[in-house]
């Protein structure tokens, strides 16, 4: 378990390459609008050399055509249990103005080294460019499925948990490949 107050890590390094290459995403979660700057603390150098990428859920217009499922399109959807949603276009201003709405904001620091001469800038841009499309699909997804988890329990999720670790071992070994698969789509 995570302490409190520190960030989430997820590193997906490869054996063939070794050093040369690496994703990591750190995450931290924040209440607030997303408005901090360098809410990971890095140097200045480092820094200078970010590219912030803010992702709008409600933005139908920056999912890829293929990735688009209107059930799962936070300006088309409405909470039963919340009242949440549909969110309009001006949904983050409306949010910024409530004082009783509960707000957060994951910040999400994506690292990507690909050693490879010729081919590094390509690749670790296409890398990125894939990372902010799983985030946008999955943030939209988890928007649009708060009536299935916005009364779990603790308990609940950790029991979910250790059903889904089991599932996915089953998959890993029996299962055939399923995902995300990367798009040239802009």
């Amino acid at each position: 378990m995570k302490k409190p107050g520190t960030p989430t890590h997820s590193v997906a390094p490869n054996e063939y390459m070794k050093d040369d290459f690496l994703i990591k995403i750190e995450t931290w979660h924040k209440p607030d609008m997303g408005t901090l700057e360098n809410v990971h603390d890095l140097d200045g150098p480092t820094w200078k050399t970010v590219e912030v990428v803010p992702i709008d859920i409600a933005d139908k217009d920056v999912v890829a055509h293929g990735d688009y499922k209107p059930e799962e399109d936070p300006a088309l959807f409405k909470s039963t249990k919340t009242g949440r949603g549909p969110l309009s276009p001006e949904w983050k201003n409306d949010l910024m103005n409530k004082t009783d709405c509960p707000k957060m904001c994951a910040y999400k620091l994506v690292t990507v080294k690909f050693k490879w001469w010729g081919l590094q800038t390509k690749v670790e841009n296409f890398i990125q460019k894939q990372e902010k499309r799983i985030f946008t699909n999955f943030h939209r997804q988890l928007f649009c499925w708060i009536d299935n988890w916005v009364e779990l329990t603790m308990a609940d999720i950790r029991r979910m948990e250790e059903e889904t670790k089991k599932e996915l071992e089953e998959m890993r070994e029996k299962g055939t490949v399923r995902g995300t698969s990367a798009t040239s789509e802009e």
